[in-house]
């Protein structure tokens, strides 16, 4: 049964089918096989934990499949706490070793005797195992032949199952949008590219950046997008004839227009139209021996698979952790080996060996053919980095003679400066003037607006706040003054970036359209909040970077009580009433509970949290921390929580307290958010685009209807155009959040990861109600 069906359950029926997915009197074994990624040891924690919450038996098999074939000490099992303090660690502690013999079948028949000894008939694995699979039942019988098991044994363990997850930096497997690890990976790759930019700048050098990616160059191009980068190389796309001309000239109009650094980026598997490789030795040579600049080649390698796993991978990782022993319970002898995957931000199951057949003969026939068979996502990313990348000549480009004014509302969040550069730069591209409004709604009221050109945007990516100015002043009050400088300034179309005040902003604008024709022109609106809280998308521009600031702090509050006994952190984020910070923070953080404004709770729930924690104190895993939204109740305030646990903790534990406050806005965007700006914010640009061209006559623009003042918001895996007004009954005005929120789905997953369950009961039921999520069959019909 999968997830949609789980959820379709009533309470009793939901009852009797975990009875029946009971792991009682099973064993999971979890390896990790192949190169690491941050974020391994997030998914191990989770298989660990989950496997324990059903009543299952977990095995470390340490070294992977050379682990396997070894056995004895290298398969473990393993406790709730053999598994703590270990998310926030990079690559794998079981460790992953390349294993030759395991590809025989000498080798396979040990590994087979080592797991039939414990009973471990269910697989997780972090890598492939297809063929052991498919020979299970007779490597068994030649163990029974050759005497080494008893026939019982034959039948008791006669199916082997087994579930993958991807761990791969480059994002290079089929049948899923990301891969454990990437993220993490683009985080490194982007610390050191902002750090080399000050240095660069201060000596007018072009550095050559060299990432991995030997077959697919995810990490290069995303990169190249976070940055800026004046050029990119890519397995994907060789580029054409005379490229050594192109990109020389390219830098040198760079460096005449003032521009002090230019960052080139290698991913180490690029090559040519002739096939031949394009080393970062050979672009560097190229440069200096053609323009004589100051160049320098940057080698990254294992720095990339290092450090600690963002935010995003420990989440990711843990929702796969989670699906992969669901996948395990609900396996039968016909269900084939699948990998769990991550299609927009639901988890889902493939099987395994045509996603491992789709990447293998994408590879043999041409690189081309794996863009088609990865991701259409990386096309996109592509002709992303085309059109932002560099400025074509005035002489190409397109005179529409519209006017765009773009401006910022509501709090500043990381992203909003990558946002408006690629607003600014599409604009210009589609042959548009671009404006610029200061201060939001107050400043284009009081005639803060001016033009924008390709290069005043230059470097914004990496820059956090608002550069433009932001304020949370709604429109209203200011309606006569700010049509009369649309009118003023012949502005034809407005694109706005922000919160929840931006939305209120667009419906003040479209309802004010009946009494000022001014406002009958295309509006859009970009949604950036570190809050997360705009009806009509899963993410705002700004939500990511906080997320990672609010784990890295707990990394941090932590590690801080690392040599002091028995203490509980509670930890107060930020998002108003919208509980998407404190509830994934705490998921990413490992923390004990997350309260938010969402789900109700009560004096009975914060005590029921201090007996936990009491328990827990009794064991090695004497930390504690809870999260708290700062609007989740008004008469449970951080200091009341902090009070309360610290009087009911007495000779158990002591409590500590930390309000985070506005270092959650502030802050260099995370690579999700400078890219997830530059793509939402150019497509809005070429919707204004065509809504200019639908909506000119008689010499104007003139649009008075719904579909013309939309919110751009990204649904699952698709950026969607939805009306201001139609998304009105999505949401909640009083408290600023929309009516339903994907990410609530998740909170069982905290739960469960984070406290200690020896049986079932009625309130732990509906815990796992919302774990799984589409079936495999979803998938390939693209209903998700």
């Amino acid at each position: 049964m999968q997830g949609d069906d789980r959820e379709q359950l009533p309470q009793s029926s939901f009852l009797q089918h975990l009875q029946n997915l009971s792991g009682a009197g099973k064993a999971i074994g979890v390896l990790t096989s192949g190169g690491d990624a941050q974020g391994m040891n997030a998914a191990v924690r989770a298989v660990v934990r989950m496997g324990i919450y059903v009543e299952a038996k977990v095995y470390f098999i340490y070294e992977g499949y050379q682990g396997m074939v070894d056995g004895g000490d290298n398969i473990v099992e393993v406790s709730w706490e053999s598994v703590s303090s270990i998310l926030q660690v990079g690559g794998t502690v079981i460790g992953s070793a390349r294993c030759k013999e395991f590809r025989t079948r000498e080798g396979r028949l040990k590994a087979a005797f080592n797991l039939i000894q414990r009973g471990i008939t269910n697989l997780c694995v972090i890598g492939g195992a297809n063929l052991f699979r498919e020979e299970w039942s007779g490597l068994l019988e030649e163990l029974a032949q050759s005497g080494k098991i008893e026939e019982e044994a034959v039948k008791k363990y006669v199916y082997l199952n087994i579930v993958g997850m991807v761990g791969s930096i480059d994002n290079d497997f089929c049948g899923t949008d990301m891969t454990i690890g990437t993220d993490s990976a683009l985080h490194r790759i982007i610390e050191v590219v902002d750090a080399i930019m000050t240095t660069a700048q201060s000596h007018q050098r072009t550095f050559v950046l060299e990432v991995m990616g030997r077959h697919c160059g995810y990490l290069a191009l995303v990169s190249a997008l976070a940055c800026g980068a004046d050029w990119v190389f890519i397995p994907e796309y060789p580029p054409e004839e005379g490229w050594e001309d192109q990109m020389c000239v390219k830098l040198s109009e760079n460096r005449a227009r003032k521009k002090r650094l230019n960052i080139i980026i290698v991913a180490e598997g690029a090559i040519d139209s002739h096939n031949k490789p394009i080393t970062s030795e050979k672009v560097k040579d190229l440069v200096v021996q053609q323009l004589g600049f100051d160049t320098r080649v940057t080698i990254l390698g294992h720095v990339q698979r290092g450090g600690t796993p963002s935010a995003f991978d420990r989440i990711l990782a843990s929702r796969m952790g989670v699906e992969a022993v669901l996948a395990l319970l609900e396996a039968t002898p016909d269900t084939p080996a699948c990998v769990v995957s991550l299609s927009g931000n639901q988890a889902v199951r493939l099987p395994l060996m045509e996603c491992v057949q789709m990447v293998s003969s994408g590879r043999r026939a041409s690189l081309h053919l794996f863009i088609n068979y990865n991701k259409v996502s990386f096309e996109n990313n592509l002709n992303t980095y085309k059109l932002l990348s560099h400025r074509k000549p005035d002489t190409e480009l397109p005179k529409t003679n519209f006017n765009v004014a773009v401006l910022n509302v509501g709090a500043p969040a990381a992203g909003m400066n990558a946002a408006v550069r690629s607003a600014v730069r599409v604009g210009i591209t589609e042959g548009h003037n671009m404006f610029a409004v200061i201060d939001g709604f107050e400043g284009f009221a009081n005639g803060q607006i001016k033009e924008i050109s390709w290069g005043d945007v230059g470097g914004w990516t990496g820059q956090g706040g608002s550069l433009l100015g932001t304020k949370r002043t709604l429109p209203a009050k200011y309606l006569e003054k700010i049509a009369d400088q649309m009118r003023t300034n012949n502005i034809n179309a407005l694109m706005v970036i922000g919160g929840f005040e931006a939305y209120l902003g667009l419906l003040e604008l479209s309802a004010a359209r009946e009494k000022y024709d001014e406002f009958c022109v295309p509006m859009v609106m970009v949604p950036a909040t570190v809050s997360n809280n705009v009806p009509g998308s899963d993410f705002s521009i700004g939500a990511d970077t906080a997320l990672n600031t609010i784990t890295d702090t707990c990394d941090r509050i932590k590690q801080s009580a690392s040599g002091t006994k028995r203490r509980v952190f509670i930890i107060e984020t930020m998002g108003g009433y919208c509980g998407y910070l404190a509830n994934m923070g705490g998921l990413a953080a490992g923390a004990d509970a997350a309260y938010i404004f969402e789900e109700k709770f009560d004096i009975r729930e914060l005590q029921a949290n201090v007996e936990h924690l009491t328990e827990k104190m009794k064991t090695s895993i004497q930390r504690g921390l809870v999260l708290r939204n700062e609007n989740s109740n008004e008469n449970y305030t951080t200091d009341f929580i902090y009070q309360l646990y610290s009087e009911e903790g007495k000779g158990v534990f002591d409590c500590r307290k930390n309000v985070l406050g506005h270092m959650q806005q502030g802050g260099a965007p995370s690579p999700f958010d400078r890219n997830f700006g530059t793509k939402v914010s150019a497509k809005a640009v070429q919707w204004i685009s065509k809504k200019l061209r639908e909506t000119y006559r008689r010499g104007k623009v003139f649009a008075n209807t719904e579909d013309s003042v939309c919110l751009l918001g990204m649904r699952r895996r698709n950026l969607i155009f939805q009306p201001v007004v139609e998304l009105k009954d999505q949401a909640d005005f009083v408290h600023r959040i929309p009516k339903e929120q994907w990410w609530l789905k998740l909170r069982p997953l905290m739960k469960i990861l984070a406290k200690y369950k020896t049986s079932y009961d009625v309130s732990d039921s509906g815990q796992l109600e919302h774990v799984a999520r589409h079936s495999p069959k979803e998938a390939e019909t693209g209903a998700i």
